[in-house]
């Protein structure tokens, strides 16, 4: 991996785990992403750049880079962030239970270097009925080549 990072092989063998130090993580991230993508924090509703995107392309996680949605899964929720009917790829988003402030929420992080990107919800639309809510803040749009 030519960016320094450590990386580890996971159980399936299919793709690598990225591994930085606190340290390492404050040096490559700003103090907003770091506070969304590492300390699991939440951008204010309707302050993401990301919310009305348009265009086709594929949404990366901000930490790592790894490719997580599609441009043809995003929808406009109301809910203020970002919003995906599913992920990229099998694999490519972990979920966690999550009981933080008093709720029962299912977390999403990035299955390549553990980043919080916000939770997924069970009222989206067809065809998957799920709303995968992200911080602007965890993502980066990469435009398709045109």
């Amino acid at each position: 991996m030519s960016d320094g990072a450590a990386t580890q092989r996971s159980e399936s063998g299919d793709s690598d785990r990225m591994e930085l130090t606190d340290a390492e993580w404050k040096q490559r991230l700003t103090p907003e992403r770091y506070a969304v993508l590492r300390q699991k924090g939440t951008e204010p509703a309707w302050s993401g750049e990301l919310l009305h995107v348009e265009g086709s392309g594929t949404f990366t996680c901000g930490g790592c880079g790894a490719a997580l949605f599609s441009s043809d899964t995003k929808f406009e929720s109301g809910s203020g962030w970002p919003s995906f009917t599913e992920a990229l790829a099998e694999g490519t988003v972990e979920e966690h239970h999550d009981r933080s402030f008093g709720m029962v929420r299912t977390e999403i992080t990035c299955a390549r270097c553990g980043g919080h990107l916000g939770h997924v919800f069970p009222d989206g639309p067809a065809p998957t009925g799920q709303r995968y809510c992200v911080n602007s803040l965890s993502i980066d749009f990469e435009p398709e080549p045109t």
